[in-house]
């Protein structure tokens, strides 16, 4: 099958770049003596976790209970879901899991602890929690630097049905970009990157004073491991990555430094449906793409709503147009000059976002240039809780 095959919009996976990705992200794990464990919630997709594990994954992450069950029910054996999950209900489905494959989750209260706990332990079982830190983002998680994570890890090393396993931190801060005046791209990612290591050693290192050493110290962005390198403190180390967006890449990842545009696996194939000429002699165009694929996310440092591309095969960009505004089913384009296209034209694009774009979608293809190798099935597409 050609791409011209398909119907648009659609999401085209380019194969080799996939691969790339995947392997390049297990060297670095390797490389700094860490388990790989990626998070799913980017592809959503079973038959792309099985690359990540044949590549040498360790493991995978999920952000639902949903997901840990999608996925669980396809074979895979061990899912970290990286999230407070608080709820009895979904508690009980994460016991019900346990018995199929090795599950754990987070907590960052008491409440949590003690209310997880009680469900467990009526239902006979013990689940591998972490601690989850604030470690600079400032979303949840107990603050690294106090002492609420020590008292949190020794309550859940202490509770029935709770196993303490370690602690766990999601360095989002890695997407604000330089954070003072003359602060370049590459050094905001390098503190960023180098925060989120420090600050989970040091409070690792206190935690085993305390009498509770974490088997697990767990970090990753993307971002955050585009300088990662990995220390150790006495016996005290990083021991797990959980990048996502890697598998991909977008505009994000291109704009913040962390990835070139030929790193970029994900494109929307979009068709051109309607073009005119403004009172001031630039154009605009219309794609039957919109914010139901492409998604109204912003990129860092874009204006735009992902890239178009003039060439897909080695990546170049459109010049000078830019999708400057989304409805529902149609992408809004604007050129200053003579826009390079015609109505029924296909044009590919990069999307801010990759991971909303997997989320919009039931199947997406994979491709080698533009034939079309397969269709992939997104299997967590719907599991939202």
């Amino acid at each position: 099958m050609n791409l011209s095959d398909l119907h648009t919009p659609a999401v085209l996976l380019e194969q080799s770049r996939v691969r790339a990705n995947i392997e390049r992200m297990q060297q670095l794990a390797d490389e700094n003596g860490v388990a790989l464990r990626p998070h799913t919630k980017t592809h959503r997709s079973v038959r792309l976790a099985k690359w990540q594990l044949e590549a040498g994954a360790r493991g995978i992450t999920v952000a639902k209970v949903g997901e840990a069950e999608v996925f669980a029910q396809a074979g895979i054996s061990d899912i970290r879901i990286a999230y407070c999950v608080v709820g009895e209900e979904k508690w009980q489905r994460i016991a019900a899991l346990s018995r199929q494959s090795r599950v754990s989750f987070c907590v960052d209260s008491e409440y949590a602890a003690r209310r997880a706990s009680a469900v467990f332990q009526e239902a006979g079982v013990a689940i591998p929690v972490l601690v989850e830190i604030d470690a600079g983002y400032g979303r949840c998680g107990a603050l690294w630097s106090g002492d609420e994570p020590i008292k949190l890890a020794k309550l859940v090393a202490e509770l029935p049905g709770l196993s303490f396993e370690g602690i766990l931190t999601h360095a989002g801060n890695s997407y604000f970009g330089p954070q003072s005046d003359g602060e370049t791209l590459e050094a905001a990612l390098r503190r960023a990157s180098d925060e989120e290591r420090d600050r989970m050693i040091d409070l690792g290192v206190r935690l085993d004073k305390a009498g509770v050493q974490p088997a697990v110290i767990s970090i990753g962005s993307t971002p955050s491991m585009r300088y990662f390198t990995n220390t150790t403190r006495g016996d005290i180390t990083i021991t797990e990555i959980r990048p996502g967006n890697y598998i991909f890449n977008d505009v994000v990842q291109v704009n913040l430094g962390v990835a070139s545009l030929t790193y970029c696996a994900q494109t929307v194939l979009a068709t051109v449906v309607s073009l005119h000429r403004n009172d001031d002699g630039s154009e605009r165009f219309f794609l039957d793409a919109g914010k139901k694929v492409l998604t109204s996310d912003r990129a860092f440092r874009s204006a735009g709503y992902g890239q178009l591309l003039y060439n897909a095969r080695v990546m170049v960009p459109m010049p000078h147009a830019e999708i400057n505004g989304l409805s529902e089913e149609h992408g809004w384009v604007r050129v200053p000059g003579g826009a390079t296209v015609e109505v029924g034209d296909r044009v590919r694009v990069v999307p801010n976002h990759a991971c909303v774009v997997m989320n919009t979608q039931r199947n997406v293809y994979l491709v080698d240039g533009d034939e079309v190798v397969e269709e992939i099935s997104i299997d967590a597409q719907s599991a939202s809780t």
